[in-house]
C-alpha cells in the first residue's frame, strides 16, 4: 500500500510521473527508519534499547502513510530537499500525537482516521497554505493528465482498496475484534465506490464517469470507518458510513469541464484553492481529511452506545478502560472528541510552522514555472525531453525577466 498504493495513485500529473514515484519510494524508505526511532523511544524503549519486532514495523508503515497524504497535498511544487526536511518533521509529530492520543488519552483508533488520515491531510494542508504561490498558473498547464497516467493512478487505487481491510485490522487484537474490522472495512468501501460511480455519473451532466473521482473517493469508505471499525459498527452501519464518506468526497473536488482543468461546480476544493489560498495537488482534503473527521465522529458516536451486552467478553480488547470500570462509555466518547480536537491542533501548528522552515532559500523549490515537472530533477527519456526542453527553457527565461 505504502510504496505502490500510494505511490501510483499520485502518478496522474501528465509530466511527474517519476517524481511521484520516486520520490514516494524516497519519503517512504526514511520515514520507516525515522519513525521505528521516534516511536521506539515513545513505546518501547526499556533497558537502553529500543525493542522492534512486527508491530512496530507496522506502525511506522502507518507513519509513512501520514507523511505521503502529507507529500500529496504539495506535489509538484516541492523539491526533494524539502520533502525530507518535511518527512523528518512530520514523523517527530506524529509520533508524539499518537502517544498522546493512544497513551495518555486512551482514545481507540486502529485503523488511523485520526492519526493518520486527519493528521496526515491538514499538516500538509497546513504546509500548503504557507507555500502558497500566486503565481502558479505559470505551470497550469502541466496540472492537468493524460490517458496513461489516469490508468497508472487508479493501479494505485486498486492496490490501496485490496489491501485497505488488511491495514485497518493489522494492529487490533487477533479475534473477534480483527475480524469484526476487516468486515467493517470491507463492507464500507464498497458503499464508497457505489456512491462514488453513482454519483459522479450523476453530478457529470452528461452522465459520463469522472476518473479522478472514481481514483479518490472509492477509497472514503475506508478512511471513514479507521477508527470504528474494530467496534460494534454493524454491517448496515459500515455500508452507511461508506455511502456518506463516497458523496462527500465525490463532492469535495467539484466537477471538470475537461480532464485537469477548470471546475464548473464551485464545491469544496475550487473555494479552499481561491478563497483560503491551499493549493491541494492531490484532493487530499477529499479522500483523508473530510473522511477522516468524519471517521472520528463516527468513532464518538460508537464509543458512547459501548455496553457490556453488546461486546460481551470483547469489551475488554475494544474498550478495556470501560471493561475495567475506569470510564463510562460517554467519557470515553468525549476523550474521542477531545483526541480529534488534539490532532486538529498538532497538524495545523505543526505543518504551519513546518511551511516556514520550507521557505528557506537554500532548499531549492521550483521555481513557479517549473513546477509539475520531472525533467527539473530526473533524467528524462528523449522522446519527453524533446517535447518539454522548448516550453521549460521558454518558461525559464520568462521568469528570469
Amino acid at each position: 500500500m505504502v510504496f505502490v498504493g500510494f505511490g501510483f495513485l499520485m502518478a496522474f500529473l501528465q509530466r511527474y510521473g517519476f517524481s511521484s514515484v520516486g520520490f514516494t519510494f524516497l519519503l517512504a524508505a526514511l520515514a520507516l527508519q525515522w519513525s521505528t526511532l521516534v516511536q521506539g523511544f515513545l513505546h518501547s524503549f526499556r533497558d537502553r534499547h529500543i525493542h522492534v519486532g512486527v508491530e512496530s514495523m507496522i506502525n511506522a508503515d502507518f507513519c509513512a502513510g501520514a507523511v505521503l497524504i502529507s507529500f500529496g497535498a504539495v506535489l509538484g511544487k516541492t523539491g526533494p530537499a524539502q520533502l525530507l526536511l518535511m518527512a523528518l518533521l512530520e514523523v517527530a509529530l506524529f509520533g508524539i500525537n499518537e502517544f498522546v492520543l493512544l497513551t495518555l488519552l486512551g482514545v481507540k483508533d486502529a485503523g488511523g482516521s485520526m492519526t493518520i488520515h486527519t493528521f496526515g491531510a491538514y499538516f500538509g494542508l497546513a504546509l500548503s497554505r504557507v507555500l502558497y504561490r500566486p503565481q502558479l498558473e505559470k505551470s497550469k498547464h502541466r496540472l492537468g493528465s493524460v490517458y496513461h497516467s489516469d490508468l497508472f493512478a487508479m493501479i494505485g487505487t486498486i492496490f490501496l482498496w485490496i489491501f485497505w481491510p488488511s491495514f485497518n485490522s493489522a494492529p487490533t487484537t487477533l479475534g473477534d475484534g480483527q475480524h469484526r474490522t476487516a468486515l467493517n472495512t470491507y463492507y464500507s468501501l464498497t458503499a464508497s465506490t457505489l456512491s462514488t460511480f453513482a454519483l459522479s455519473a450523476l453530478v457529470g451532466g452528461d452522465g459520463r464517469l469522472d476518473m479522478v473521482h472514481i481514483q479518490n473517493a472509492a477509497l472514503a469508505g475506508g478512511v471513514v470507518v479507521g477508527t470504528s471499525s474494530e467496534m460494534m459498527l454493524t454491517p448496515f452501519g459500515a455500508l452507511a458510513a461508506g455511502f456518506l464518506a463516497g458523496t462527500v468526497s465525490t463532492l469535495g473536488p467539484g466537477v471538470r469541464r475537461a480532464p485537469g482543468t477548470h471546475y464548473c461546480c464551485p464545491v469544496l476544493q475550487p473555494i479552499l484553492e481561491s478563497k483560503f489560498k491551499v493549493q491541494d495537488t492531490c484532493g487530499v482534503h477529499n479522500l483523508h481529511g473530510m473522511p477522516g473527521v468524519l471517521g472520528a465522529l463516527l468513532g464518538v458516536l460508537v464509543a458512547a452506545l459501548a455496553t457490556h451486552e453488546a461486546y460481551g467478553h470483547g469489551l475488554q480488547s475494544v474498550f478495556p478502560l470501560i471493561a475495567e470500570g475506569q470510564r463510562s462509555a460517554i467519557s470515553q466518547a468525549v476523550y474521542q472528541l477531545f483526541g480529534l480536537f488534539v490532532t486538529l491542533m498538532l497538524a495545523i501548528v505543526g505543518g504551519s510552522l513546518g511551511g516556514l522552515l520550507l521557505r528557506l532559500p537554500f532548499l531549492d523549490a521550483p521555481l513557479d514555472s517549473q513546477c509539475y515537472e520531472d525533467q527539473i530533477y530526473w533524467e528524462v527519456p528523449r522522446e519527453h525531453e524533446d517535447e518539454a526542453q522548448g516550453p521549460l527553457r521558454a518558461e525559464e527565461l520568462d521568469t528570469q525577466a
